[in-house]
C-alpha cells in the first residue's frame, strides 16, 4: 500500500465541502459501484458530490442504488475542493471526466492496478486489492464513514465484478469476510444481484459473442487464443461498448490457453486490446505496458494505433516473445 493513510483521506473528506469522484472510460462494474459507494457515503456526510464517468451510469448497471447520481460530466468546467479518481491506473483514462474538473484543491488517487504510477496528492494503490470496491469498504469502515445497504451492494457489485464473482487469483479470506459483511450489515440479497449482474445480458451480447467466434484463432500449440471486433461488425450488429465485458473470459476457459486476447476496432484509428493471462509468469501487463496501456499481471489492455490486422499481428507477436520468456 501506498504512504498515504486511510486517516489522512478520512480527514480530507471530513474537512472540505465540495468533491468530483471520478472513473476510467468504458468502466466496468468495479468502478461504477466504488463511485457510487464513495459517493453515497460522502452524502450521508452533508457533502456537495458530483460522480462523473465519461461513459455515464451503463445500462448494464443501471439497477445499482442510487445510479441516477453518476452522470456524464459537466460541460462547463466545475471547480470542486477535492477530486477522487476511483480504480483508474492512467490519469489520462479519466477522459472528459478529467477536463470536468476545472481546478481542484486536493486530487486523491484510489485504485488497486500495478501500472499506477502514483499521481495526485495523496495516494493508495493496493495491488494485493482484488477490487478497488474492497478498498473502498476498508476506507469506509476504517474511518467510521456513514454505512448503509445502498452502499453495501454497490460495494459488493464493485467486488463481485472484478474478482470473476470470487473467482480470480487474488481473492482471498480477506476478500469473503467483506463480502459476508457486506451481505449481512446491509441485508443483500445475493441471488437477486448476482442475477441482475451476470443472467440479464441485451441479445445482442450473444449476437456479438457469435460473430467472435468467427474469428477466433489459435496459435503457440494453442495457448494463445485470440478474437477481434471489426467496427462494420459492431455497427451491424448495434454493438454498444459495454456489451463487450466479460467476453474474453471463453476464451481463457480453453483448457491448454495461457494467454486469451481481445481486438476491438475503434473509430479514432486505434484497436483496443484486452488481454488475460492463466500464468504469472506471462505477464500481460509488462506486455500492454510495452504497447502503452497497462493493468494487473493477469489482466491488461492497451489502445494502439493502426488497422486491425496489422495491430493483431504486432500484439500477438509481442504474446509469443513473452510466452517463449515465460516458459
Amino acid at each position: 500500500m501506498s504512504n498515504t493513510t486511510f486517516e489522512q483521506i478520512g480527514k480530507v473528506l471530513r474537512e472540505h465541502q465540495h468533491f468530483a469522484i471520478l472513473g476510467h472510460v468504458r468502466p466496468d462494474g468495479d468502478a461504477l459501484g466504488s463511485q457510487l459507494a464513495l459517493a453515497l457515503s460522502l452524502e450521508q456526510l452533508g457533502k456537495d458530490v458530483r460522480v462523473w464517468n465519461e461513459d455515464g451510469m451503463l445500462e448494464k448497471y443501471s439497477f445499482l442504488p442510487r445510479a441516477e447520481l453518476l452522470t456524464k460530466p459537466s460541460a462547463t468546467p466545475a471547480p470542486v475542493d477535492v477530486a477522487i479518481a476511483l480504480d483508474t491506473a492512467i490519469q489520462n483514462r479519466l477522459g472528459t471526466a478529467l477536463a470536468a474538473v476545472g481546478s481542484a484543491t486536493i486530487w486523491i488517487n484510489i485504485d488497486h492496478h500495478l501500472s499506477n504510477p502514483g499521481y495526485g496528492d495523496l495516494v493508495i494503490v493496493d495491488v494485493s486489492a482484488p477490487a478497488t470496491g474492497e478498498i473502498i469498504f476498508n476506507l469506509i469502515k476504517s474511518q467510521g464513514l456513514p454505512f448503509n445497504h445502498d452502499i453495501a451492494e454497490n460495494l459488493y457489485a464493485a467486488i463481485s465484478t472484478d474478482t470473476g464473482s470470487f473467482q480470480y487469483p487474488k481473492t482471498n479470506a480477506r476478500t469473503f469476510a467483506i463480502a459476508e459483511e457486506l451481505v449481512r450489515a446491509g441485508g443483500l440479497d445475493v441471488g437477486k444481484i448476482s442475477q441482475q449482474l451476470y443472467e440479464n445480458y441485451p441479445r445482442r451480447r450473444l449476437e456479438v459473442l457469435r460473430e467472435l467466434l468467427r474469428t477466433m484463432r489459435f496459435t503457440a500449440d494453442d495457448r494463445v487464443a485470440s478474437f477481434s471486433l471489426s467496427l462494420k461488425t459492431a455497427a451491424d450488429l448495434g454493438v454498444f461498448p459495454e456489451d463487450n465485458e466479460g467476453l474474453i473470459d471463453h476464451l481463457r476457459a480453453v483448457r491448454g490457453v495461457i494467454v486469451a486476447v481481445f481486438f476491438e476496432e475503434l473509430a479514432e484509428g486505434k484497436v483496443r486490446v484486452s488481454m488475460r493471462s492463466k500464468d504469472e509468469t506471462v505477464d500481460v501487463c509488462a506486455i500492454c505496458q510495452k504497447l502503452g496501456g497497462g493493468g494487473h499481471t493477469l489482466a491488461a489492455g492497451a489502445r494502439i494505433r493502426g488497422g486491425l490486422a496489422e495491430v493483431e499481428e504486432k500484439v500477438l507477436e509481442e504474446v509469443l516473445e513473452a510466452l517463449k520468456r515465460g516458459s
